[in-house]
């Protein structure tokens, strides 16, 4: 039997507005098979997003949502998780986006540990605003801001989540909706800040303007760099370089964030210092 993404789904406002092809749409289908297999009552569910093509997500999504500021998904999404802990708060950016302006929140939720879903969709590029340099896009690639060729130095997304103290972090591209899925109902699962790296197309403002092509060949490029992590890690070290590793990279418990704060309120009104 087909899915019913309807209910899930503002209908009124589809069609989307993202290109043909777009993998934004694999990433919406994917969140919401998820939450449909975590069984969540979308009342009690809650989209953030920012700025770009990442940021209609939450307008196509029928539960609660709030569409920020470029850079502040986070943010936004820290006071109302902290507000309603007992809710489910998914976070979707662009990697302009969370890395970007919004890259100092992304560092502060990691470290935080607060039990957010950061959903990064990583297309290289800022493809809303047409073609700029985004903290994610490969050396020596044409921007509209680097018509010579890129010379910034990219951000390993995953790597920096890791580091900042995300406790859950995985790595998928739109290539294999499957697998996207089930990294999802993963970090859905785990008590702590989720960090999904998800690479898929910009074929019209990444793909074309860097000759190539269309959506499929812009995929070809994606699958060319990613590879499975039990493969990756076979690899000689010489040879990792070359390639980016998929599926769950880290996962491991520590103190959540919204729990540490209960204590601090208890701290607070029977006049003790917090123990954490």
């Amino acid at each position: 039997m087909a899915f019913n993404y309807d209910k899930y789904l503002r209908i009124d406002k589809m069609p989307t507005l993202w290109c043909w092809g777009c993998g934004d749409g694999i990433i919406l289908k994917s969140v919401i098979r998820a939450i449909d297999t975590m069984g969540w009552d979308m009342k009690d569910v809650c989209i953030v997003s920012g700025i770009g093509c990442s940021g209609r997500f939450s307008s196509y999504m029928d539960c609660n949502t709030v569409h920020t500021t470029h850079g502040r998904a986070i943010a936004y999404a820290t006071g109302i998780k902290l507000a309603n802990p007992e809710k489910h708060v998914i976070v979707v950016t662009g990697d302009g986006d969370g890395l970007a302006i919004g890259g100092n929140h992304t560092i502060h939720g990691c470290r935080r540990n607060i039990d957010l879903n950061h959903v990064l969709i990583n297309n290289f590029i800022y493809g809303l605003t047409n073609s700029q340099t985004s903290p994610t896009t490969p050396l020596g690639m044409w921007t509209a801001t680097a018509q010579r060729g890129n010379v910034d130095p990219s951000f390993n997304a995953a790597k920096l989540a890791y580091a900042a103290g995300a406790t859950f972090v995985a790595r998928e591209s739109v290539l294999d909706p499957q697998k996207l899925e089930k990294v999802f109902v993963a970090g859905f699962k785990h008590k702590g800040y989720s960090f999904f790296d998800i690479f898929s197309n910009c074929h019209v403002n990444l793909g074309r303007k860097n000759k190539m092509g269309e959506a499929v060949q812009t995929l070809n490029w994606i699958e060319k760099m990613i590879l499975p992590l039990k493969k990756y890690e076979a690899l000689p070290d010489e040879e990792k370089q070359n390639y980016f590793p998929t599926g769950i990279l880290k996962e491991y418990d520590k103190p959540e964030y919204c729990d540490a704060y209960d204590k601090v309120i208890e701290a607070a009104q029977n006049k003790t210092t917090v123990k954490l």
